[in-house]
């Protein structure tokens, strides 16, 4: 089938901007619309909210949100599709013809369900379903798609598999939708939201809008935004969404490999950037399960350390606190907030973390809170706390694991009621292997990335401090107990230097608490982006994390604050407002 599908986004965790769903049918032509809602933690939380009441385990906000417009979907014509079932798909359905209902209104409404896996030891367990059952609700005749876990593009893959009558082996079709499916997945975050040079934005980052994409049959699209909202689409906006929680080159998916190392960016107008040129290889065989469980339970105390002697203040309150519960799951954190001779209490003052993990909510909860609270007359002068006193609370811990295709019951119930068996792809392969180790430049030890094609610059060339961020972008988050940290050149020619200079020894160095971690390195020369996945940074993920980061959301910000030495006659050169690529400019 031919002409353009026009697939918004509305949605791009549980608990985003609440009228967006509102300012996208209102805003301009659609033919879909998603909304994402399911992250790792968030499974967790629904698992819990599952414990409570078995008919929960959805999405609840998307029932109200859908209240306000599902009758102006029906009207415009404007098929839903969303992961808001997380748990309980079959459940939200339910909910969504009773609401209908209610409104006078008929709608039909399918679901994919099979994602749930039986792991009696877990809480949840659920593995990452494809876009093929989504199409074949939507083939059925649904107005409203309600899934569980699937992968986040497929949201928007699975409409555009509907629309175009892909098969399984349209692989480069079905990368593209990939891409364009992971580029609106976030929301707000491509339209210019948590963008590395927001101060250039027209409206400074204030209100970006939501994200449409325009697919082709070819699988290659257009992403846009609807005219008078804010932020801006941009070819670096683009590419900043494109390297969030990314690992290597081969974007591991249950329907397609997708090389983003093809994948191809150009300015397209005022805010439209076209995505093309996208290359897609035979899926694996397994399909990723992620696995939540409940971990145990967990506090946190923080005390102020004002003026002098700070370190000695910060052991006096750990041998006291040790004194009290053991030295079992506590870990002492100090951040060295204070400033010397400083006019305020608050400039003076660092903060020391204490935080304590424990099966044994007992000793977890007020027996350790009320041991730091004691502290407050018997400990360093100046002693106070920034918290009250209270109880555990629980934490998860997540893992991810994979089973075959085959041995997931993937199935879409169709509006009718008809339950449609969908089978695993026929073909699938091993990804390519990526390339092999090289020697890095910095030091001359074995490294696992390829040989940069620049090198750091010669010791005679003239440099100036500077933090790295006035050069480059960054863009960064987790998976799991990972976090992946991409860094992207404004310029050619700070690309050059910069996939010479930016190694993962010298990561390392800029960033110390990655040095002793497993840390993997990859180039994307079309982004002019290298992408780096850090091994372990969030421990047992990000429920679990007790990092003042416990997301890596700051990891570039913080990579991009460091003075370096920056090759003298480099400049930021945005080439165009908003840090975009001039018209014409590729990637």
């Amino acid at each position: 089938m031919s002409g353009v599908l026009r697939v918004g986004n509305a949605s791009g965790f549980y608990g985003d901007r609440f009228t967006a769903w509102r300012e996208m049918l209102d805003g301009g032509e659609l033919d879909v619309l998603t909304g994402d809602y399911l992250a790792e933690l968030t499974m967790l939380i629904l698992g819990r909210d599952r414990l409570r009441d078995p008919s929960l385990g959805y999405a609840k906000t998307f029932l109200r949100q859908l209240e306000g417009c599902l009758g102006t979907a029906r009207d415009q014509g404007v098929r839903i599709v969303t992961n808001a079932g997380g748990l309980n798909p079959a459940g939200l359905a339910a909910a969504i013809g009773s609401l209908a209902d209610r409104l006078g209104l008929t709608v039909r409404v399918g679901y994919v369900e099979g994602d749930a896996l039986a792991r009696p030891d877990a809480l949840t367990a659920n593995a990452y379903l494809g876009a093929y059952g989504i199409a074949a609700c939507l083939a059925g005749g649904a107005d409203v798609v309600v899934t569980g876990r699937v992968t986040d593009a497929s949201l928007v893959v699975g409409p555009a598999i509907a629309r175009f009558g892909w098969g399984r082996d349209d692989l480069d079709a079905l990368a593209g939708a990939t891409v364009a499916g992971h580029l609106v997945e976030c929301g707000a975050q491509v339209t210019g939201g948590n963008f590395s040079f927001f101060s250039e934005l027209p409206d400074g980052g204030r209100r970006p809008g939501f994200p449409v994409a325009e697919l082709h049959s070819d699988g290659s699209c257009v992403i846009t935004k609807h005219p008078g909202t804010g932020g801006a689409v941009t070819v670096e906006t683009v590419t900043a969404q494109l390297l969030y929680e990314v690992g290597g080159p081969a974007y591991l998916g249950p329907d397609v490999v997708t090389r983003l190392d093809t994948v191809e960016l150009a300015a397209d107008g005022p805010d439209r950037v076209r995505v093309s040129g996208v290359r897609g290889t035979p899926p694996p065989g397994t399909l990723k399960v992620g696995v939540n469980n409940l971990g145990g339970f967990r506090n946190s105390m923080t005390f102020v350390l004002c003026g002098l002697d700070i370190p000695a203040k910060a052991a006096l309150v750990r041998s006291q606190i040790e004194a009290a519960v053991g030295t079992e799951g506590l870990e002492f954190t100090l951040a060295r907030t204070d400033h010397a001779d400083a006019v305020d209490t608050e400039a003076a003052s660092a903060l020391l973390h204490v935080h304590l993990r424990d099966g044994d909510k007992a000793r977890a909860g007020r027996a350790f809170s009320a041991a730091a609270v004691e502290l407050a007359l018997a400990s360093y002068p100046g002693c106070t706390l920034t918290t009250l006193p209270g109880d555990a609370t629980p934490y998860g811990v997540f893992t991810a694991d994979a089973v075959p295709q085959e041995a997931v019951p993937h199935v879409a119930v169709l509006p009718s009621g008809e339950r449609v068996p969908i089978p695993p792809p026929p073909r699938t392969a091993e990804p390519a292997d990526e390339p092999a180790p090289a020697v890095d430049p910095s030091d001359g030890t074995a490294s696992d990335e390829p040989a940069p094609a620049g090198t750091a610059p010669p010791a005679d060339r003239p440099t100036r401090r500077a933090p790295l961020g006035e050069l480059v972008g960054a863009r960064s988050g987790d998976k799991g107990g990972d976090a992946n940290l991409g860094v992207w050149a404004r310029t050619d020619a700070t690309w050059s230097w910069l996939r010479g200079w930016l190694t993962t020894a010298r990561l390392g160095e800029l960033l110390p608490e990655t040095a002793p971690l497993t840390v993997e390195r990859y180039e994307l020369p079309n982004l002019r982006a290298v992408n780096f996945v850090v091994r372990g940074l969030l421990g047992q993920g990000v429920a679990a994390s007790t990092r003042f980061d416990p997301q890596a959301k700051a990891l570039g910000e913080l990579l991009r604050s460091r003075l370096v030495d920056l090759p003298a006659e480099l400049t930021a050169g945005p080439g165009s407002p908003a840090g975009g690529a001039t018209p014409g400019e590729e990637r």
